[in-house]
C-alpha cells in the first residue's frame, strides 16, 4: 500500500486551510480574535504534522504550542501576499527539529521508543474489524516513520501525508527539489520494506 493511500485511509488528506488576507491583516494589527481563528483553523494539522515528526502526542502538543507562539511573535514580519500555509509549515518543521535535537541531547532515540512501546499510538474506541485495520495501518506508519532519518521523515510527511507539492516541500525545508525527491523516494522504499516485514512477521 502506498504511503499516501495509508494516510488517506487513516484520517484523510484534506487540503490546507486557505487563510483570508483580512484575517491575517487583523491579526497583524493585534486582533486576538483573528489570531484565535487562525489557530483554530490550523491547530489540527500542526499537531498532526508534529506527531508524525516526533512520534508521540504529548510532544506534538508542545510543538504545536511553540509553533503558534512563534507565529504570534513573528507575525508582524509576515507578508500577507505570501503563502501563509507554507510559512506556518516552515515554522512547525523548525520547532519539531529543535525539539528533536534537544531530546537527542538527552540520549533520546525515536527508534528505541518505538521498540519499547513507549510511543503512544491511538486506540480506536470502536471495536470493529474496520477500525482495527485502520489502527494497525496507523501503527505501522508511525513505526515506519521512526526508522527514517530526520530529513527523510520531514520530506515524506510534508509531501505524502500533508499533500504538499515537491516544490513547496523543498522551499519549506530549504533544500533543492532534486534532494527532496531523493529523500522521498528513499523514504517510500524504507516504509514499504518496513510494512512488508511487519505484516510478514504477523503472519508467522
Amino acid at each position: 500500500m502506498e504511503i499516501a493511500l495509508m494516510a488517506e485511509k487513516i484520517e484523510g488528506c484534506d487540503e490546507a486551510v486557505a487563510e483570508p488576507d483580512s484575517l491575517i491583516i487583523r491579526a497583524k494589527a493585534g486582533d486576538t480574535t483573528a489570531f484565535d481563528q487562525i489557530i483554530s483553523g490550523h491547530q489540527r494539522r500542526v499537531i498532526s504534522l508534529a506527531w508524525r515528526m516526533l512520534g508521540n502526542r504529548e510532544d506534538a502538543r508542545d510543538a504545536a504550542q511553540e509553533t503558534f507562539l512563534r507565529v504570534y511573535r513573528y507575525l508582524d514580519r509576515f507578508d500577507p501576499a505570501q503563502d501563509f500555509n507554507g510559512w506556518l509549515y516552515r515554522i512547525a518543521v523548525n520547532v519539531c527539529r529543535d525539539l528533536a535535537r534537544k531530546r537527542r541531547g538527552n540520549h533520546f532515540s525515536l527508534e528505541a521508543e518505538v521498540a519499547s512501546g513507549a510511543i503512544a499510538e491511538p486506540v480506536s474506541p470502536h471495536n470493529t474489524e474496520s477500525a482495527a485495520l485502520l489502527a494497525q495501518e496507523q501503527a505501522i506508519l508511525m513505526r515506519a516513520l521512526a526508522t527514517l532519518s530526520e530529513k527523510e521523515r520531514a520530506a515524506i510527511v510534508l509531501r505524502d501525508l500533508e499533500g504538499l507539492p515537491t516544490e513547496e516541500v523543498a522551499r519549506i525545508l530549504g533544500s533543492s527539489q532534486t534532494t527532496v525527491r531523493s529523500q522521498i523516494s528513499a523514504a517510500r522504499v524504507k516504509i514499504k520494506a518496513f510494512r512488508d516485514r511487519f505484516l510478514k512477521q504477523g503472519r508467522k
